[in-house]
């Protein structure tokens, strides 16, 4: 027997060292077997320290059952009072829905004849209230849109009908509205000025079409109630004209009004945004500022020309009427070339007054060749300016995309102007080398005239 039992000693040896050393592995603080008999010694504490645990788990699993069925109990207690508390809403709710039917019923039959005014009713003072929130009349008459939002509220939640005088106070302020339309009135506001102050002055409506004050247009701002002038003001005219209105007391004046809406006007609007000639003459920048500097030389040059030729045409005028040649004038030049030359020969005279006529005419003619390079390089700069700006345009299309029209349409007409500007140049300047070209083409008319009248006296005097 003690060879047999030696056998399964060594065999549970066998088994369970590898236990021990994984054990060992995961708790090196354990203490280590140094026999056969203290192994088994502790295989027994081993399984003693188990059993204790597993009891110790069994306990806390029946407590956490114990704990999750009362829970369970707790949650069907509290849905069974939800479902009960749900039924008596339902029919808390039917009651209700069967209350309102019979209410409605009986408003619908106290109504009567009376429901299809009451919706006009309803929709006449929705328009009622959004034409005076937006009416300068109401610059005039603050707060008459109050009792509209009050009298809508409680028409829309069919609480209660509307009495008789609030009826006729809706009709007071249509008929209100209608006639102070026709109206020009005066009355004193706060006005904001294009500074930013505060102003205390007298305004001057003219119907729902425009305010004016100080001989300046304002603008109304229905959000705020208040009145402000415009950043720009139209021209001086339009403004003089303004003025004089809200100084006259009686009788008729002339003045400027914008029809086109009744909070201040998209016309006038559209007519202060619009740049004057001043602002499009500085769109043109550098390009444009070139074109003008030309087109003024241009203008100087041929008011010069004509001051000058007007000089020349008053003397030749002077030498015709006189027998004696003078030399302060072209004519007088020339008819001392005949007069000193009479021994000559026709030919040869008709050579000397001819050639005298070509010393003449560099003086008369100085300046028209400048005059007609200007006509024709002007309008040439004016599309050196397009096709710059609108490489910029471009460009910027090309950064920003085309979401705003408005930009590119300004930027396109920024580049307009200096081909306006270049014909603007080109044109008059034109006309006065045609104007200034015909003055100096009479005096060398005159010249010839008279050369081909000495040539002819000389040849029928030999």
């Amino acid at each position: 027997m003690k060879p047999l039992l030696l056998i399964r000693v060594l065999l549970c040896s066998t088994l369970l060292l590898p236990l021990a050393a994984a054990v060992q592995a995961q708790e090196p603080q354990q203490p280590q077997a140094a026999s056969l008999d203290e192994l088994l010694q502790l295989v027994k504490e081993a399984r003693v320290a188990e059993s204790r645990e597993q009891a110790a788990r069994e306990a806390e699993f029946k407590r956490d059952k114990a704990q999750r069925a009362k829970l369970l109990q707790q949650a069907q207690a509290i849905r069974a009072a939800a479902e009960q508390r749900s039924e008596q809403l339902e029919k808390a709710f039917a009651d209700n829905e069967r209350q309102i039917a019979a209410l409605q019923e009986q408003l619908q039959n106290r109504l009567g004849s009376l429901k299809e005014m009451f919706g006009h009713l309803t929709a006449a003072a929705g328009d009622a209230r959004t034409t005076l929130n937006h009416s300068l009349v109401s610059a005039q008459y603050p707060g008459r849109t109050a009792f509209l939002d009050e009298l809508i509220e409680r028409m829309s939640g069919n609480t209660r009908l509307p009495s008789l005088s609030e009826i006729e106070r809706l009709w007071y302020e249509i008929e209100r509205e209608m006639i102070e339309g026709g109206r020009v009135a005066s009355f004193p506001a706060t006005v904001v000025k294009a500074d930013g102050e505060q102003a205390r002055q007298q305004v001057v409506r003219v119907g729902v079409f425009n305010l004016l004050s100080d001989g300046a247009y304002l603008s109304y701002r229905p959000e705020s109630g208040t009145l402000a002038e415009l950043a720009r003001q139209p021209g001086g005219a339009v403004t003089r004209a303004a003025g004089q209105l809200q100084a006259s007391s009686e009788g008729f004046t002339r003045t400027a009004i914008d029809p086109t809406g009744p909070s201040g006007g998209a016309l006038l609007a559209a007519l202060v945004d619009s740049p004057s000639w001043l602002e499009r003459w500085h769109q043109g920048g550098s390009i444009g500022y070139l074109i003008t500097a030309v087109g003024l030389a241009a203008l100087l040059l041929a008011l010069w020309r004509l001051l000058v030729l007007a000089g020349v045409s008053r003397r030749v005028n002077t030498q015709l009427a006189s027998d004696s040649p003078s030399g302060d004038n072209p004519l007088g030049r020339v008819l001392k070339i005949g007069q000193d030359n009479r021994a000559m020969d026709a030919e040869s005279l008709e050579l000397k007054l001819h050639e005298q006529v070509l010393k003449e005419r560099p003086a008369i003619e100085a300046g028209l060749n400048l005059l007609k390079i200007i006509a024709m390089v002007a309008p040439l700069m004016g599309l050196l300016g397009t096709v710059t700006g609108m490489i910029v345009t471009f460009q910027s299309i090309t950064l920003f995309g085309t979401g705003d029209p408005k930009t590119m349409a300004g930027g396109i007409s920024a580049a307009l102007v200096t081909t306006v500007l270049g014909l603007c140049v080109a044109i008059p300047v034109v006309l006065l080398h045609t104007f200034v070209n015909s003055r100096a083409q009479r005096v060398l008319h005159i010249l010839e005239e008279q050369t081909a009248g000495i040539v002819a006296e000389q040849a029928e005097a030999r």
